[in-house]
């Protein structure tokens, strides 16, 4: 016997493969829509076919974009670049306000566990867009984990001969937290980028 008739158990199986939705939430989600309006259902399927249709990677940059060149890439000098993993970096970044540069999006990190090396991200690029000149400082901006770090190293190892500043994000413990709190690795982090008061 069918648990779900065939609709429902489509619009599930689609939904479970969403990162981080079990079968249970994608089970919730497909009753929701099937309990939606004809006008909610319609603008929710027209939310996505419109995502699908214009929204597309920037040719500079590689972030997201509705035209060929971002908003970022357009209206900012592009003297600073912060080098991200991926475009919700970049969104990360911006709720701060704090940046004005522009940006880089590698697609991913060098992990070779993974088969992943510097020709299957988007360093290239990032060394093209140096070579046209202009640019004082790029900012490495990847996940303080081993794959972000080994990407941020084997980056500014290319880019330190050709003159360029290369910083990277502080990392360490994170305001608020009480040192006994605060695991190893984050503590010790912490002593290495401390800075002068």
């Amino acid at each position: 016997m069918k648990v779900y008739i065939e609709p429902i158990g489509k619009l599930i199986n689609e939904f479970s493969k969403l990162p981080g939705v079990g079968a249970k939430t994608a089970q919730r989600f497909a009753y929701k829509v099937v309990n939606m309006n004809y006008d909610e259902a319609k603008a929710f399927a027209d939310a996505i076919i419109n995502v699908k249709n214009n929204v597309h990677y920037c040719k500079i940059c590689g972030n997201f974009s509705e035209g060929d060149v971002c908003d970022v890439c357009k209206t900012r000098s592009s003297d600073t670049i912060c080098v991200v993993k991926e475009p919700k970096d970049v969104v990360a970044i911006e709720k701060l306000n704090e940046f004005n540069g522009v940006y880089h999006v590698l697609h991913g990190t060098i992990s070779p566990l993974d088969g992943i090396g510097p020709n299957d991200i988007n360093i290239k690029e990032l060394l093209n867009r140096i070579s046209q000149g202009g640019v004082n400082e790029v900012i490495m901006a990847t996940n303080p984990d081993v794959e972000g770090e080994a990407t941020a190293m084997y980056i500014s190892n290319l880019l330190k001969p050709l003159g360029i500043k290369v910083t990277r994000l502080a990392h360490g413990i994170p305001i608020g937290t009480d040192l006994e709190y605060a695991d190893e690795v984050s503590l010790a982090r912490a002593f290495i980028d401390r800075k002068a008061l």
